[in-house]
């Protein structure tokens, strides 16, 4: 079995620490790869009815690269710690390219989802870019690094919907994807002359080291509880977002793919303060941070049950008040990925790339299950079910807060 000691594995890093330029050139690539795990949750709408897949189904569709997303961080990532990382994650965009290219021209759902799978596996390359940010952070500021690159991280995240739906509105569900591949092609040709490298020099095979990663999650209680609330919150999320889209083609909104483009980019107003939680954790406040965090989360879905229970009357006050919980929801779920993410890669430095595997990988299995659950809920019961059961998880996870204790 792999040894996961500080001395295990060499680093060869470049010498010196981050600086401004390189800090936004990791947040710049986490965002321009991001976009494609998020996109289909307001394409679902068009890609559904022109692939002819039903309503509950159209979940399966923002399923598919989050899955695949979280296969690639548990089988790919892992790898950083084997392989040089620059060779590694210039070959993980050229498969995403190419994958994002194929699904511009998939003719039925079922091959989509298959092409999405892999171009979410693909996309767990964004796992290994955190880890050298991380890496080459100066010491007492881990935080502040992880936070900023989160940072670009999360716009990617959050930006992706609105884009893919004036993209989509234009030209088509599928010009979207065509425009990704080349967005993809063109980053790894930075990236090739840009990036670091990174080559960590393990005595091990590639079957230890994943059989490495369940001793990592035995031995790791703080990586087991951070990637527990992460992915509870992160199911929330992707269960608002997923449904969200087919709430506002109904009345009293009525909007078209440009109206809930213009509503998923104010939702992108939660990133701002991802850098602030990457501070907060450097002073010490992770677990009262992380509690305010599941806090404003329940209260967002509370606002979102409210304001999106109007079926007439004066929709733009409930279009605001709708926008406002995507705002909180999306500062409450940014914010406990950011602490959970400084957390793990402060435990062993020399196991960067398995930890953020796991961490990441589980919690985008939460997300995962929140957009299948999302199709399924709205087949149930219609936006008060959504919000019931995202509710629900972010009660889950201030229990696990409470079960966990201090810090």
């Amino acid at each position: 079995m792999l040894d996961t000691n500080d001395g295990q594995l060499c680093e060869r890093l470049p010498a010196g620490t981050i600086t401004g330029p390189q800090t936004l050139l990791f947040a710049a690539s986490t965002g321009i790869i991001v976009t494609n795990l998020f996109a289909p949750q307001t394409l679902v709408g068009l890609i559904g009815p022109s692939l002819g897949a039903s309503a509950a189904s159209v979940g399966l569709v923002a399923m598919a690269t989050l899955l695949g997303y979280a296969a690639g961080l548990f089988f790919l990532v892992p790898l950083a710690d084997l392989a040089e990382n620059r060779a590694l994650i210039l070959r993980m965009l050229v498969a995403a390219a190419l994958a994002a290219g194929v699904a511009a021209f998939a003719p039925t759902i079922a091959s989509l989802l298959l092409v999405l799978f892999v171009l979410g596996a693909a996309c767990s390359a964004i796992q290994i870019l955190v880890p050298i940010a991380a890496s080459m952070a100066p010491p007492g500021a881990a935080g502040r690094v992880i936070g900023d690159v989160m940072g670009g991280l999360m716009i990617g995240i959050l930006l992706a919907r609105p884009l893919a739906s004036l993209v989509a509105g234009a030209w088509g569900w599928r010009a979207f994807y065509g425009l990704s591949a080349a967005a993809l092609v063109l980053l790894a040709c930075v990236l090739a002359f840009t990036l670091p490298r990174r080559r960590p020099e393990a005595k091990s095979s590639y079957g230890a080291l994943i059989a490495s990663l369940f001793d990592l999650l035995r031995d790791e209680p703080m990586l087991r509880r951070r990637a527990l609330t992460a992915a509870l919150v992160m199911a929330a999320f992707s269960l608002f977002w997923t449904a969200v889209a087919l709430r506002l083609a109904e009345p009293p909104f009525g909007l078209g793919q440009r109206g809930i483009a213009l509503f998923a980019l104010v939702g992108a107003g939660g990133a701002v303060v991802t850098p602030l939680f990457g501070r907060a954790g450097d002073h010490g406040w992770t677990r009262s941070a992380t509690i305010v965090c599941h806090l404003v989360l329940i209260g967002a879905m509370a606002l979102a049950a409210w304001a999106g229970s109007s079926r007439s009357g004066a929709s733009w006050q409930a279009l605001a008040l709708l926008g406002a919980s995507a705002v909180l929801l999306d500062i409450g779920v940014t914010g406990d990925q950011t602490l959970g993410r400084r957390a793990i890669n402060l435990l062993q430095p020399r196991a960067r790339g398995r930890l953020n595997g796991l961490f990441v990988g589980i919690f985008f299995l939460g997300g995962a299950i929140g957009s299948l659950l999302a199709g399924m809920a709205w087949s149930w019961g219609g936006w008060p079910c959504v919000c019931a059961i995202g509710t629900t998880f972010g009660l889950a996870a201030l229990l696990v807060d409470w079960i966990g204790g201090p810090q």
